[in-house]
């Protein structure tokens, strides 16, 4: 089972208004969660939950489930 990320997340966060500087400034996301994203890492359901709420969207959008061959 993989787990993808569908968008570009910290490309749509930084089309919010929301750039890497603000997030860690503001306290959103911490670097290492900003690193994972970066790397394409899984991040927890809180770190998800704050992105969906910074995008309004849903989970759905953000991420997907791949079936692996």
């Amino acid at each position: 089972m993989a787990i993808i990320y569908k968008i570009d997340v910290l490309k749509a966060l930084k089309e919010a208004g929301y750039n890497t500087s603000r997030l860690r400034k503001d306290k959103l996301m911490g670097e290492a969660t900003i690193q994972k994203i970066r790397e394409n890492q899984l991040v927890s359901w809180a770190n998800l939950d704050t992105i969906c709420t910074l995008l309004d969207c849903n989970v759905g959008d953000v991420v997907e489930h791949q079936k692996e061959d």
